[in-house]
């Protein structure tokens, strides 16, 4: 990570924890801190969900820091972190957590926003879930 306001970027097997994502990205100068969790819902498509696995492509984690310094280089922040997991899941597990810091509050929620969003679109990790009625389904897969 070559961005001094990218703090912590990283794709993880183990449970993530809010905590850490909230002490890396704390200091004196922001006033606002703004952070998503993304958590395994128990449905999807008007189906019932019983748990899921992530996947990502070896060169997910290039992918997520690239995508974590260009929020950082456009968005007038003091930190960005995001954390993804990986492996099997279950309902209510916490499945990814971004935060971002600024001076100001809309900065941080412009730049969380910005990076949740491109993470979901850019970084190559797949979803396999798995349905109450034994279908599954890939989502994001190519």
């Amino acid at each position: 990570m070559t961005h001094p306001a990218v703090r912590l970027a990283e794709i993880r097997e183990t449970p993530l924890d809010v905590d850490e994502v909230v002490k890396v990205l704390d200091d004196d100068a922001s006033g606002g801190l703004t952070l998503f969790v993304g958590r395994v819902r128990d449905h999807d498509g008007g189906k019932g969900v019983t748990g899921l696995t992530y996947d990502a492509h070896p060169t997910a984690l290039d992918r997520l820091v690239d995508v974590c310094e260009r929020v950082a280089r456009d968005h007038d922040v003091n930190g960005v972190a995001a954390v993804h997991r990986t492996g099997d899941l279950a309902i209510g597990d916490i499945a990814v957590v971004v935060a971002t810091t600024s001076g100001h509050r809309g900065d941080a929620f412009a730049a969380s926003r910005a990076l949740i969003d491109t993470l979901k679109d850019e970084v190559p990790i797949w979803k396999h879930q798995r349905f109450t009625d034994g279908t599954d389904e890939w989502v994001g897969a190519p």
